[in-house]
């Protein structure tokens, strides 16, 4: 070409897809000079393309598909992508599987299954299939047994390194975590055994803190709630087949019902059930194939409960010839570890000073020793048995009221507002002696209605480190919750300002002023009362029947009169629900024979 030769200008760089591009624009409403103009193309060549390609004419759903494709492959394309990138991408994609159901709706042939799967699967009698209530699947049993295993204190870590005994019998102090214990250790042992889990309490209430406790851990760990009683709890395997079910049973008094059981048993509180030896009975026959294990444990009562021969060994001895007799430890030195007896019985024995050493940190031991005498701190606290011999109220007095509440008092609703309706109560209350001395005690009674009717406390109460006011604070809080109609408060020391305050609100409160007089015509009067069963009071209480027990008479300082303590001194106090027990019982005169609840006219009492 010659120098003067004029520069052809260079074609402008046409995108490849520019027409797709110019329709995209079109269906957007953009009009054809405006779309020549964004493209640098001339407005004859977009108005060809509309008329050739029939813009007007596609229908809504390719006009949707195209724009959604575009923008998804503009999405996908992009090398550094957000995290609304990525939602708008996912987004995208959801409705190009419904644009394409709604396609397939519009050939020949759709139907309504097109647009919505469900409907189809409706259709075909397809249902999901419905997950079993309490179900436990592999990984949510490795996260239970995790759980369980974390938590334990050394002497827990040795009764689960001898949960496969044949036959465990446990001495232990009072509120060391037993009961919490071994609700956690039987659901671990049912989902890895198969084995039904058997409960056995002195009441229903009792048996069902066992329930409770296995529900709070399953929701604490896995957020599942339990629901049945009996529970029963399904399972999985490995590869998510359905094993056998497992199930639990709670029983009170009911026990008599559980002859067709089968499965592990545990027995709480053994030492302070009534009837033992039917329970055994049953125990043994839930228990009898070998793959099965009983367990009981408990406070120590007095020797001459029922089980104690188990425990001792003299059982095992009674039918046996005097050679094939064994000889069973019992001393705490020789059972702190854990011992097998030559009966085949695994005994432990746990106190308060071994829970301790053994990482037991939730109380303080010589707080516990101010506040109980030191004959009560050792059956408590260091697994002594009592002689009750000497005992106004022994346990085999005490173990025909004790009844099973849940079961027999139907008219009694320990969760509701007014649990026993407007039922009459009367209220026995024991202060403290101080704000940092013993426990104030308190008893709710419901009086006999006619002459076959019996007394059945209702409710107990113990509160520390409160002063007066707060004391009868908490006798209003009752008066609110009952009919009350009679309130018996012990008038020495701080209790005569309770009981001034307790008049206010409730004027005809009772003031008993304790000497060895009122105190033998109080525990005349219970005595009366337990001894013709005309009381009832459950039978997991086995506090209000150590306190009762520990009631026994003493001479005053002169040596001349008769009159009752319980175990205590100067220094602790002890006994004070069975007190709280006798003033509320001493409302009642002592000829009453019809239960009608005259008032006595005692001059010991002031109003």
């Amino acid at each position: 070409m010659g120098a003067n030769s004029e520069t052809v200008p260079a074609a402008p760089v046409i995108p490849y897809d520019v027409r797709r591009i110019a329709r995209a624009y079109y269906w957007r409403g953009w009009g054809v000079t405006e779309i020549a103009a964004e493209l640098t193309l001339s407005a004859n060549t977009v108005q060809a393309w509309k008329a050739r390609d029939k813009w007007d004419d596609d229908p809504v759903i390719r006009r949707i598909e195209d724009s959604l494709e575009m923008r998804l492959n503009q999405l996908i394309f992009k090398e550094k992508k957000s995290g609304t990138d990525m939602k708008e991408i996912d987004l995208l994609g959801r409705q190009i599987e419904k644009m394409a159901r709604v396609r397939r709706y519009g050939e020949a042939g759709g139907h309504e299954g097109d647009l919505n799967p469900k409907v189809a699967r409706r259709n075909k009698g397809e249902k999901k299939k419905k997950e079993p209530n309490n179900l436990i699947t592999p990984e949510d049993y490795e996260k239970l047994k995790a759980a369980f295993l974390d938590c334990h204190f050394g002497y827990q870590e040795v009764w689960w390194a001898n949960v496969s005994r044949r036959t465990r019998m446990l001495l232990k102090s009072r509120q060391i975590g037993a009961t919490f214990y071994f609700a956690r250790e039987a659901f671990i042992r049912a989902l890895e055994t198969g084995n039904n889990q058997v409960f056995i309490s002195a009441s229903r209430a009792q048996a069902n803190i066992f329930r409770q406790y296995i529900i709070e851990f399953v929701f604490s760990v896995l957020e599942k709630h339990l629901t049945g009683d009996p529970m029963v709890v399904h399972r999985l395997d490995e590869d998510g087949e359905a094993l056998e079910p497992v199930t639990f049973y709670f029983l009170g008094t009911n026990y008599r019902t559980a002859q067709g059981y089968h499965g592990d048993v545990y027995i709480d509180e053994c030492f302070w059930i009534h009837g033992f030896e039917q329970i055994n009975k049953v125990a043994s026959a839930i228990s009898t194939q070998k793959r099965y294990h009983k367990t009981y444990f408990s406070t120590p009562s007095t020797i001459a409960h029922e089980a104690y021969p188990m425990w001792n060994g003299e059982r095992f001895n009674r039918r046996r010839q005097k050679a094939d007799r064994v000889k069973i430890a019992t001393g705490h030195g020789l059972l702190k570890d854990g011992q097998l007896g030559a009966d085949g019985i695994w005994r432990h024995v746990v106190t308060i000073e071994d829970a301790i050493a053994l990482g037991f940190d939730l109380v303080d031991i010589e707080e516990l020793r101010l506040e109980y005498a030191l004959d009560e701190f050792e059956n408590l606290f260091l697994c002594q048995f009592v002689d009750d011999s000497q005992s106004s109220f022994p346990l085999s007095m005490l173990r025909p009221c004790m009844v099973d509440s849940w079961d027999v008092w139907k008219d009694f609703h320990p969760y509701g507002l007014r649990p026993f309706g407007d039922g009459e109560v009367w209220i026995g209350y024991d202060p403290a002696e101080s704000e940092d001395g013993d426990q104030a005690s308190c008893v709710v009674v419901a009086p006999p209605k006619g002459a076959k009717d019996s007394f059945r406390v209702l409710e107990k109460h113990q509160w520390r480190g409160k002063d007066f006011e707060a004391q009868a604070a908490e006798i209003r809080k009752l008066t609110r919750k009952y009919r009350v109609t009679e309130i018996a408060i012990d008038g020495t020391g701080m209790g005569a300002a309770v009981w001034q305050l307790v008049r206010k609100f409730f004027p005809q409160a009772r003031r008993l002023d304790y000497s060895p007089l009122v105190k033998t015509q109080m525990v005349l009067k219970a005595k009366n009362v337990f001894s013709r069963r005309r009381i009832q009071f459950d039978a997991g209480w086995s506090d209000m029947a150590g306190a009762l027990m520990s009631i026994h008479p003493q001479l005053t300082k002169g040596q001349k009169q008769l009159t009752y303590v319980a175990r205590r001194s100067t220094e602790t106090g002890h006994g004070d629900l069975a007190w709280a027990l006798l003033h509320a019982l001493y409302c009642e005169p002592m000829d009453a024979t019809d239960g009608s609840g005259i008032r006595t006219s005692s001059v010991e009492i002031n109003r």
